[in-house]
């Protein structure tokens, strides 16, 4: 396994935090990050499905896998 990047690090933060007012969360990822919205979903779905980040943040990731596969049961 390899290390998180800067970047990956900063998503995972990103992601861990609480939102108060719509619009937010996507300020945030265009303003700290840099990246669209789009590209910061794509970023982290990809990251879910990595060791480093369940290592790096194990709550934050295994809530997003059960939400990721909840969604997908649904379909």
């Amino acid at each position: 396994m390899g290390e998180l990047s800067e970047r990956e690090r900063a998503v995972l933060a990103l992601e861990g935090r609480q939102w108060r007012t719509a619009g937010a969360k996507e300020r945030a990822i265009r303003e700290e990050l840099g990246l669209s919205p789009t590209r910061y979903y794509q970023l982290l779905n990809g990251l879910l499905d990595r060791g480093e980040a369940l290592a790096a943040a194990p709550v934050l990731v295994n809530r997003l896998r059960r939400v990721r596969e909840a969604r997908r049961g649904a379909r």
